[in-house]
């Protein structure tokens, strides 16, 4: 993990764990010695975050100045933890991860009384358990790859149940109820193809870079499905 990433990811631990929070929970969490740890600590206080608590007692955020204040209506912020709580069923354990600690730090940044009400919104989300298909492959490198706008190898099973191996040019996922898709362009076809991830065998990085055509392909695929729309 980058060491920006780390430090943000300790920031969160301290507003989301309950305080105080002992240094050897934190260093198990971010990865790194108990040292390594305290050495964030220190960094994080000579750039104004205040942390009270030492060594052997617990940690405990009770400011953090990068962070402004903030307002949002108790709609807004049931919207919010709505669509967080919602990761859990659609998403995956970094996504949904991310999106917690995404909140946490909003949630850091409200009035006392708004931040309670984020604590017990009155809306979540719930789904069935066992009506979406397993995905076996990396969902971060695939995910990467579409920041990235590099291409992916993959073996992949269709629904007829053939399978082939094929480099893509990935453009977008596609998060359902029911399942995950994969908007991509075939480097085999030389079309755009829609892939259902959990079918997805193999995942490996490609060699081909398709930057920046990627805003230009979704722009084509928009228009294409429009025109389909229309002829029908």
């Amino acid at each position: 993990m980058a060491r920006t990433d780390r430090l943000m990811r300790l920031l969160d631990l301290m507003r989301r764990l309950p305080a105080p929070v002992t240094a050897a929970r934190l260093a198990e969490e971010t990865d790194v010695s108990l040292r390594q740890l305290y050495r964030d600590i220190a960094t994080l206080r000579a750039g104004g975050a205040l942390i009270d608590g030492a060594a052997g007692v617990g940690y405990t955020l009770t400011e953090d100045p990068a962070l402004p204040p903030q307002s949002f209506s108790r709609l807004e912020i049931e919207a919010l933890s709505l669509a967080i709580s919602s990761l859990e069923r659609i998403g995956d354990d970094s996504l949904t991860r991310a999106g917690q600690d995404a909140l946490a730090r909003i949630i850091a940044t409200l009035p006392d009384t708004q931040s309670q009400q984020a604590l017990h919104s009155a809306m979540r989300a719930w789904y069935p358990t066992d009506t979406r298909p397993e995905v076996r492959i990396d969902l971060d490198l695939l995910r990467q790859a579409c920041w990235d706008e590099t291409s992916l190898v993959m073996r992949y099973r269709d629904l007829k149940d053939q399978v082939s191996e094929r480099e893509i040019w990935p453009l977008g996922l596609s998060y359902g109820e029911g399942t995950l898709m994969l908007l991509a362009h075939c480097r085999l076809r030389r079309d755009y193809r829609v892939f259902h991830v959990a079918r997805i065998e193999t995942l490996a990085p490609g060699t081909e870079n398709f930057r920046p055509r990627r805003v230009g392909l979704l722009r084509d695929y928009v228009a294409l499905r429009r025109r389909q729309a229309k002829s029908r």
